[in-house]
């Protein structure tokens, strides 16, 4: 599944499941752009990645501004002359009861899980149908496929997601660009690994294969989905979560 010289632009690249997207891709020899707020932290990626066939390219860039996202695509392309791969991964949550949730708190989900896929694929489209070629992966959640308590702006925010990749999979696929999704369940990251021990033991009672996934296994199906080991495949919603929903 080798990326040699392919170009690819990565959201939520510098932690968690977008680090490991970022060091996965690279290993394969794509030239990636990871995307960001933390300097620091993307520093620290780019470093990681030294010695890959590969290379990390730092940008920073606040999803939540559309310009800031959308020139970002382009400057990508003015400098490396095409544009083959986009993985819209960034996310936050804010989570709250239905009934007691803000507008605020379901407006800046909204904004940065699903608005932000929308601008980086509206961008990135454009490139890859002037190339006929390219593989847009969008990183959605399990929230989003069976809802999840406490969480109906993440969980409307990923389903959105979900929506977006199989319109965007019919409107681009004659164009040999493919649009699919993958939705992780419990992966170890920052944010599960402040969860209470009582309840990580909960949660492994329920899974199949009684663990949380890697950051790692996410990135492998993102690797198969940028590669032409997936060619023929578009519009689809590949769900990784250990047997939790089936």
């Amino acid at each position: 599944m080798s990326l040699q010289d392919k170009i690819a632009f990565v959201t939520g690249g510098s932690r968690g499941i977008g680090r490991a997207i970022v060091l996965s891709l690279a290993q394969e020899g794509a030239t990636v752009v990871a995307v960001a707020r933390n300097e620091d932290k993307l520093n620290e990626v780019v470093k990681e990645a030294e010695g890959f066939s590969g290379k990390v390219v730092p940008k920073i860039v606040d999803i939540g501004e559309s310009k800031q996202l959308s020139s970002a695509i382009e400057e990508t392309v003015e400098k490396f002359g095409r544009l083959d791969i986009l993985v819209n991964n960034a996310g936050i949550t804010r989570d709250g009861l239905l009934i007691g949730m803000e507008d605020d708190q379901f407006d800046e989900v909204i904004n940065i899980n699903l608005r932000s896929a929308f601008i980086a694929m509206k961008a990135a489209a454009k490139v890859m149908i002037r190339q006929r070629f390219g593989r847009i992966i969008n990183i959605t959640s399990i929230s989003g496929v069976m809802g999840n308590p406490g969480q109906c702006n993440y969980s409307a925010a990923k389903a959105g997601m979900i929506g977006l990749t199989k319109s965007g999979a019919k409107e681009l696929a004659k164009r040999g660009v493919t649009v699919n999704a993958i939705a992780p369940g419990f992966i170890t990251t920052d944010m599960t690994e402040n969860l209470p021990d009582k309840l990580k033991d909960t949660i492994n009672s329920v899974i199949p294969m009684q663990r949380f996934g890697k950051p790692e296994e996410i990135a492998s199906v993102v690797k198969f989905f940028a590669s032409e080991a997936s060619s023929y495949v578009t519009g689809q919603v590949l769900i990784v979560d250990g047997g939790l929903h089936m």
